[in-house]
């Protein structure tokens, strides 16, 4: 590909974004006159407040939103008091990822368009909703038939689902918008991310903690009160939702759709002063003329001009650059590499962390276990321990990338004939530390199928240390990445369309995990529909180990293949 040609292919003047024509001055001057005139900067002081109720906002729905990640936790609870079968559970565990991925770009595209408050406020609604209702139809399971409520708990845990998307996309949102152009873009995207993987091990412990009971008998132990716990995350997700509301702010925003279009403008993908059907024309908004922007604000004045018909063309505007920057997106055929890449990390880390609690319970035989309590291990432990690897490692790649990545000077998508890069010394590409810890996450699959752990709970802290970090890895670092390769304006759109990849991988390695553990059960005669032993797993990790492995060849070939970033001058 020559240098100039750009990144992504061009589209088409006879899209549906609009017809084009050779003067593009007048889409300029108008997002530089009227936007400033209409949208004036805050001052800096105020900025700064916004930006930090923004933040913090963003910061407590991250911190509340990953309800959805300590699934494991109460999953032998429904196994023990329902008696569900693994396929059953990992159905219901399975509604909630598809719920949580599948509507994602769709959310993204709505979050970019009308901002993060909004979609906060949905949050609210089907978190609220969701375990309200889960928690109603468990107690109507305990008390009459299981089977007859199955139903009602996927339905429920499908609004949980799209609860957890819509808060975690808010919060992640807003710090990109907000924070994402600057020197520590890694950071800003690192801190909401991280937050929200923290926020599994802090609803675990108040869930083991708080809201578990003794189990009677000789063999012990303890679960969650299934019902009262459903209860208080539906009453504290509604509350952080509500915050979000009114906190979730994207400050100046007029400013990333002025340099958008400029952008568009010297990639040479905007060629036309008209948008979206001749909304926009030349004529009217001339030069940057300080004479008429006095006059025209004594006609709105006046009542001869109406603003609202201004604010009309100018939410036109934005969104035709950014439906310009979702075409230019799915065009790239890298991007679709990359999107498969994640589709096969990040499934099987998916799948360990739902089936994390059934997988300990096979470490041990049960006519073993009444000799051996105070050495068994709990799923809220590893809960916890995955928790802050992930948490500690998505600071610490968003950290360390700021420094060591290389990155482009703009938060737009980057253009090789035009950007401007900043230059390092010495720099390692984010791509490398992506593949590291994938690597770290095979490893981690690798050795709970080996049987390393099998008789030995005490071990388990290494497979969820490494399954942690290298699930929180690349749950950071791929965002961070679009961010630097495609800018931020349309982040969550983008990255919606990559996440919606990963419930798919979540789903058919559940089903996979599901079919090896119910067919060792099968063989070992087991009530309850239990099994222990490695033939309840091994299979199915391997086969995981190797998906990730797949995963970074898909990754190589977007960053090193033919018309991948590196040939064609992209700094990632």
């Amino acid at each position: 590909m020559s240098s100039t040609t750009p990144l992504l292919h061009r589209i088409p003047s006879t899209s549906t974004l609009g017809p084009a024509s050779s003067d593009t001055s007048s889409i300029r001057s108008l997002t530089s006159s009227r936007y400033r005139r209409r949208y004036p900067k805050l001052n800096p002081s105020a900025t700064r407040r916004a930006l930090l109720i923004s933040f913090l906002s963003s910061l407590l729905s991250a911190l509340s939103a990953g309800s959805i990640t300590i699934f494991s936790l109460y999953a032998p609870t429904f196994q023990s008091t329902l008696h569900y079968s693994q396929y059953r559970i990992n159905g219901l565990a399975s509604a909630a990822s598809i719920a949580m991925y599948i509507p994602v770009s769709l959310l993204g595209y709505y979050c970019d368009r009308v901002g993060p408050a909004p979609l906060s406020l949905l949050s609210a609604a089907f978190f609220g909703l969701g375990y309200a209702g889960a928690a109603s139809f468990f107690h109507l399971g305990q008390k009459g038939d299981p089977e007859s409520v199955y139903w009602g708990l996927v339905a429920s845990f499908v609004g949980i689902g799209v609860g957890t998307c819509s808060m975690y996309l808010s919060a992640v949102a807003t710090c990109a918008k907000n924070f994402g152009r600057g020197r520590h873009r890694g950071l800003a995207l690192a801190v909401p991310i991280a937050a929200f993987g923290l926020s599994g091990m802090w609803l675990s412990q108040v869930g083991d903690r708080l809201f578990s009971m003794d189990l009677p008998g000789d063999l012990g132990g303890r679960k969650v009160d299934v019902v009262r716990f459903f209860g208080f995350l539906a009453i504290l997700l509604v509350v952080v939702g509500l915050i979000g509301a009114v906190g979730l702010r994207i400050v100046d925003e007029q400013e990333l759709i002025e340099e958008a279009v400029e952008e568009l403008e010297r990639s040479g993908i905007l060629d036309g002063s008209r948008i979206l059907g001749g909304s926009v024309s030349r004529e009217g908004y001339g030069g940057v003329d300080v004479d008429r922007e006095e006059e025209e604000e004594d006609m709105i004045g006046a009542g001869i001009l109406d603003p609202r018909k201004d604010q009309e063309e100018d939410q036109k505007i934005k969104t035709w650059v950014l439906n310009a920057e979702t075409r230019r997106f799915l065009t790239d055929h890298t991007m679709w590499l990359f999107a498969f890449g994640f589709f096969f990390m990040i499934g099987p880390g998916e799948a360990f962390l739902n089936n994390m609690g059934t997988v300990i319970k096979t470490l041990y035989d049960p006519e073993l276990r009444l000799g051996n309590q105070g050495e068994e291990t709990s799923a809220a432990t590893h809960v916890s321990i995955v928790g802050i690897t992930s948490t500690a490692v998505r600071l610490l790649t968003g950290t360390l990338t700021d420094l060591l990545a290389p990155s482009p000077q703009a938060g737009h998508v980057q253009i090789s004939s035009s950007t401007e890069l900043s230059r390092k010394r010495f720099s390692i590409s984010r791509v490398v530390f992506l593949l590291f810890f994938a690597v770290l996450l095979s490893l981690g699959l690798a050795g709970l199928a080996s049987g390393m752990v099998q008789g030995h709970g005490d071990r388990f802290w290494i497979i969820s240390g490494l399954v942690g970090a290298g699930y929180g890895a690349v749950f950071s670092l791929t965002p961070i990445i679009i961010t630097v390769i495609w800018g931020v304006e349309n982040f969550a759109t983008n990255w919606g369309i990559v996440a919606m990849f990963p419930a798919l991988g979540a789903t058919m390695w559940g089903l996979v995990y599901s079919a090896v553990y119910q067919e060792g059960a099968r063989r070992q005669l087991v009530e309850d529909n239990l099994c222990y032993g490695v033939e309840c797993y091994a299979p199915a990790f391997w086969a995981m180990a190797g998906s990730v492995w797949l995963a970074c060849g898909l990754v190589v070939l977007a960053w090193k293949g033919r018309g991948g970033w590196s040939q064609r001058g992209v700094v990632v």
